[in-house]
């Protein structure tokens, strides 16, 4: 459907290296024993995790080092994340261990997450009225960060929605009950979070439809704060959400997506030109499905990751709703491609993201990067490794 691009120049970035990352280089360069260092493996569906692992032989052909490969690091993402809704649909046991299935398949030296609830007590100001019935609104207690911290996320997106639940103060709550665990958040207008991730500095931004994100449908602004972030950062992450919900909405298309009378944006344009703005990797959600994967410009987009944690069954986990995953890439610190994986998720019974030996999520990426993205879309071998297309 949609042609690879011809690779363009990437925008300049203003960081540069500091005396004494060029002294650590040299001495890992000098003194490092490359027989230990962490290999870059793929994850592989309901087993392997996809963290670097240690070897003791040698490093297997293109496969980049998680620490040395060009100075490559790892970033992990995952779909929205629901702990549960307060006051009466909350997991078991206060929501302890409710990451634990997954915890392992997380793990990466950045790990992000698309919050889709706000952490806040009741202000009051929810945004659905007594009589509703087709209004959702979520929220989990504050102390329920301590869940994300300990899951290992380090960058929480604000973006979407739900952020706005119970308005305001809602959000200014769920960024206080964030920061009270060392978790950073992104989303809110003009917002860029940067990160040094092993002298690796990344900005993120968080984009939606929404007042209080970055705007998805101006896109000339859009490529404005992705311009700037680029100035401030090696790497720039663009977490977005965007796209109509339902089971039926797993083909991305050309065009603007209307979903209840609203702008979701069309996704492969703003994609496109936010990549063309310097952005490096496009974390996609919102549909509350798995959609197809991209390489334009040399560059990953994941038009949705799905769902991926739904506590106190706040969202449906009936067929392709419950698939989701981790995805998770290795990337220098130019940009470029350095491996990557996608490891399958579902949602139980009760919401919680588990494992999944199916590999049922990683199918599906599977057939739709293929059939919408024939020339440009990711390809998966049966273990979870993404490549980028051959050319010719």
């Amino acid at each position: 459907m949609y042609a690879p691009q011809p690779s363009a120049p990437r925008p300049r970035r203003r960081v540069a290296l500091g005396l004494a990352a060029v002294l650590a280089a040299l001495l890992v360069a000098g003194c490092a024993d490359s027989g230990e260092a962490p290999v870059w493996q793929p994850g592989a569906g309901g087993g392997d995790t996809g963290a670097p692992v240690t070897t003791a032989g040698p490093k297997a052909s293109g496969s980049p080092s998680a620490s040395g490969g060009g100075g490559a690091i790892s970033l992990s993402a995952t779909g929205d994340i629901i702990m549960g809704n307060a006051p009466s649909r909350l997991p078991a046991a206060g929501g302890k261990g409710f990451f634990t299935s997954v915890t392992e398949a997380l793990k990466a030296d950045l790990v992000m997450g698309n919050l889709e609830e706000p952490l806040t007590v009741d202000t009051g100001t929810g945004k659905c009225g007594a009589n509703s019935t087709r209004c959702f609104q979520f929220r989990a207690p504050p102390e329920y960060a301590a869940h994300l911290r300990d899951a290992g996320f380090d960058v929480l997106n604000q973006a979407n929605n739900h952020g706005y639940d119970y308005g305001p103060k809602g959000y200014q709550n769920t960024q206080r009950a964030l920061e009270k665990y060392d978790l950073k958040h992104t989303g809110a207008p003009d917002q860029i979070t940067v990160v040094d991730v092993k002298g690796v500095k990344v900005a993120v931004a968080g984009f939606s439809s929404y007042v209080w994100s970055n705007s998805l449908v101006d896109i000339a602004r859009a490529k404005a704060v992705v311009a700037k972030a680029a100035t401030m950062a090696d790497l720039v992450v663009v977490q977005v959400h965007m796209g109509g919900e339902g089971a039926d909405k797993t083909r991305v298309k050309p065009g603007t997506e209307i979903f209840l009378g609203e702008n979701r944006g069309d996704p492969v344009k703003f994609s496109h030109a936010m990549i063309d703005a310097g952005a490096d990797l496009i974390v996609g959600h919102g549909p509350h499905v798995l959609r197809g994967m991209e390489f334009y410009q040399g560059r990953l987009i994941a038009y949705s990751l799905g769902n991926f944690a739904g506590g106190g069954n706040s969202l449906s986990n009936t067929g392709r709703l419950g698939w989701g995953g981790v995805l998770k890439v290795s990337l220098k610190p130019d940009g470029s491609w350095a491996g990557g994986s996608f490891t399958s998720t579902y949602m139980n019974s009760a919401g919680k993201p588990t494992m999944d030996p199916a590999d049922r999520g990683l199918g599906l990426v599977t057939e739709l990067s293929r059939s919408d993205f024939p020339k440009g879309g990711a390809r998966f071998d049966g273990q979870g490794k993404i490549s980028a297309p051959t050319a010719g």
